[in-house]
């Protein structure tokens, strides 16, 4: 199966060496495109691509004309600003411009009427990497701020540019998986609120931007054995219980009650060597590295302190060296025992000591804060339905009675007060007020639950209201009959939108009314719903031609997932179950995780301020550092000796020439003959022209984009 974090690293590293081509290079990059890298590739693997070593465009640098570097940025104004900068001192020998996605009409043409600029550019290329890929499966924009751009009524005029670099990275996505999919988007049923549209503009952004990327990739999309595939474009306001839900499979419960860091590393702090005299507090790291975490994060966490036990148990057994004192622990094959085991041991015995500490602090807080009985009541307020699958009775007199229980938290009693307001399609506003003190909550926390809907919800409703509580998007399906349900997942009744969204998509039943398409695919007839027996632009055969035999895993047909204004970790796990279950691969892709504290707060800030959310846009513009226009140092070595040095003995031993000589990265440096200025590949021509864009209305009159 395809791992994004492998594809991006591998257009990273490729595009590297098809412009090192065997000769030393600098690479130049910037803080966010460094981001970029860093997120997929350890600095070895760039290193080892004939990169003498990295540097970073913003900081002071000598000048070496010796040596050709690769400029690896994304698309910045100031970052530009740069560009030129090192292109007017002559910084480098050749540059060789790489840019993380498409650069605006006026920056490009800014680099193309400059003539020194043009004598010294050997390579112009466009990539479309601007994502960050967090999963095998899962990849974030890392871009919290889409959350109020999308929803809060004083963002209107940012929505347009939003979209269109939003559209970009989708396409971007798509690219790296080889993608050329049939779009449909969420359309609501009954719109209520102003970004109800916001779906259909996107997907047609999309849809524009991966055309005219085909358009000029005469290559894309390449030729497979794979059924085309299918991106659906949502957003937050399909399924708004989701983000409020305690959820207890192991990720979600984690990142719900424990402090873990989310920043460019996901790390959470325990206590390393317990009870020993080296005790100390560590910082940890939560990534695709860590097999047990892997293995772990979608499972219940009833079964987690089980399977963490016994698996740790069992290799403590398996590695009795390490726990037991030898007989002659100074004997040469025991010392190269310990040597050869040692760093994995203690990798595996931190990665053991992370998971059983967060297993156990969040079963402690489950059993603190009365979280069975709080989410018995959320599961009913959520499914509609209760233990039973019946309609439930007295839910308010349910709701109250949690509300006077001392141990629950004041951010589940908000949560618990916005999952009744949603179970009830709105209250009375006096009843609302009540309900607020009767909890011991602020006052102000009731802007919080009317923002809700800003999402679609209906908050508030009259004495004299008798409108029904409109249907689900996706009707609660109970479980087979005699199906016996443990208390522990009775607790989980609740799927995601999402979940059943995927497999009705799968079953080839997917409402095109409520899903439409940008492009109804030719035959309606063989692809009713786009993923049940979706024809391919670029199979070397038809679908319905393909053996079972060779149908197998690398051809299972993609369905990748948009989510606007952030996804949560329960439907990043039903994207996994569904695409297992199914045979389908499943890509979830988001602006930004949510947990429930984030998505309340981001909800609660819908009614503040605009110059109070701190968004990127209202920001002062970034500026090209004064040291540019400062005259540099010139350095004195070349690079390939200095690549040399650092290379480790065993590296020097390897590339030695047994004939005479020494490793060919420390002989005499004998500069390449000046390289003629190459012109820009396919993918800088992208070029759009503003004046024939299509006129897009966003949210009524307000929108000034």
């Amino acid at each position: 199966m395809v791992s994004i974090i492998d594809a991006q690293r591998e257009i990273i590293l490729n595009t590297i060496r098809q412009s090192t081509r065997g000769d030393w290079k600098v690479l130049v990059v910037d803080t966010e495109s460094r981001r970029l890298i860093d997120n997929v590739l350890e600095e070895d693997a760039v290193l080892n691509e004939n990169i003498t070593h990295i540097e970073q465009i913003e900081q002071r640098r000598p000048t070496n004309r010796d040596v050709d570097a690769i400029y690896f940025l994304t698309p910045q104004p100031h970052i530009v600003d740069c560009v030129m900068a090192d292109l007017g001192k002559r910084k480098y020998r050749k540059a060789f411009l790489v840019w993380t996605s498409l650069l605006h009409p006026a920056l490009r043409d800014r680099i193309d009427k400059s003539s020194t600029a043009r004598e010294q550019i050997a390579l112009f290329k466009v990539l479309n990497v601007e994502f960050f890929p967090r999963e095998s499966h899962l990849v974030t924009f890392r871009d919290p701020w889409a959350f109020p751009v999308l929803f809060h009524p004083a963002c209107n005029g940012l929505v347009r540019q939003h979209m269109e670099d939003v559209a970009q990275k989708i396409v971007g996505v798509c690219v790296a998986l080889g993608e050329y999919p049939i779009i449909r988007y969420y359309k609501p049923r009954t719109p209520s609120h102003e970004a109800s549209i916001l779906c259909s503009h996107l997907a047609r952004f999309v849809q524009d931007e991966l055309d005219l990327y085909a358009k000029f990739h005469e290559d894309f999309p390449p030729q497979t054995g794979r059924a085309r595939g299918v991106l659906i474009i949502t957003d937050r306001s399909m399924d708004l219980m989701a983000p409020l839900l305690h959820e207890f499979t192991y990720q979600a419960m984690v990142h719900d009650l424990l402090p873990i860091r989310e920043g460019d590393r996901i790390t959470y702090k325990t206590v390393v060597n317990e009870g020993q005299p080296d005790q100390s507090e560590k910082e940890l790291e939560i990534s695709e590295k860590d097999k047990i975490w892997v293995e772990s994060r979608h499972q219940h966490m009833k079964d987690i302190i089980e399977k963490l036990t016994a698996d740790f148990q069992k290799f403590m057994n398996a590695n009795p060296n390490f726990t037991k004192q030898d007989d002659n622990p100074a004997s040469l094959g025991a010392i190269k025992d310990m040597l050869a085991g040692l760093p994995q041991f203690q990798e595996m015995k931190e990665a053991y000591n992370l998971h059983l500490s967060m297993a156990q602090e969040s079963m402690n807080r489950f059993q603190r804060f009365k979280l069975p009985d709080v989410a018995s009541v959320e599961q009913v307020l959520a499914t509609g339905l209760d233990e039973d699958y019946k309609k439930p009775k007295g839910m308010a007199d349910q709701v109250i009675r949690m509300l006077d229980e001392p141990s629950v938290t004041p951010s589940d009693r908000l949560r618990l007060l916005c999952l009744y307001t949603l179970h009830r399609s709105g209250v009375l506003p006096a009843d609302l007020t009540k309900l607020l003190a009767h909890a011991q909550l602020p006052s102000q926390d009731v802007y919080t639950i009317q923002n809700l809907s800003l999402l679609g919800a209906n908050t508030s409703r009259t004495l004299k209201d008798s409108r029904p509580v409109p249907p689900a998007l996706f009707p609660t399906v109970p479980p087979p009959p005699g199906t016996n349900l443990a208390e522990e997942y009775a607790l989980s009744r609740y799927q995601p939108a999402l979940h059943s969204l995927l497999e009705i998509l799968s079953a080839g039943s997917l409402d095109p009314q409520t899903f439409p398409y940008t492009k109804p695919p030719l035959d309606m007839g063989a692809d009713s719903a786009g993923l049940a027996s979706a024809t391919s632009l670029r199979a070397a055969k038809p679908t319905w031609a393909r053996s079972r035999t060779t149908a197998g895993a690398e051809n299972r047909q993609r369905c990748i997932v948009f989510m606007a204004g952030g996804a949560t970790y329960s439907e990043s796990r039903a994207c996994y179950k569904v695409g297992r279950e199914r045979g389908k691969e499943v890509v979830l892709v988001t602006s930004h995780m949510l947990t429930p504290a984030l998505f309340i707060r981001q909800v609660s800030d819908l009614s503040a301020e605009r110059r109070q959310l701190g968004l990127p846009a209202d920001e002062p513009k970034q500026q090209a550092p004064a040291h540019l226009s400062e005259p540099d140092q010139v350095a004195k070595l070349a690079p390939a000796p200095q690549r040399q040095q650092a290379m480790a003995p065993v590296q020097a031993m390897g590339a030695m020439n047994l004939n005479g000589g020494g490793p060919a990265a420390a002989r005499p440096h004998v500069p390449a003959p000046a390289a003629a200025p190459v012109q820009a590949n396919s993918s800088a021509k992208l070029q759009k022209d503003p004046e024939k864009k299509k006129k897009h209305h966003f949210f009524g009159k307000k929108d000034k984009a």
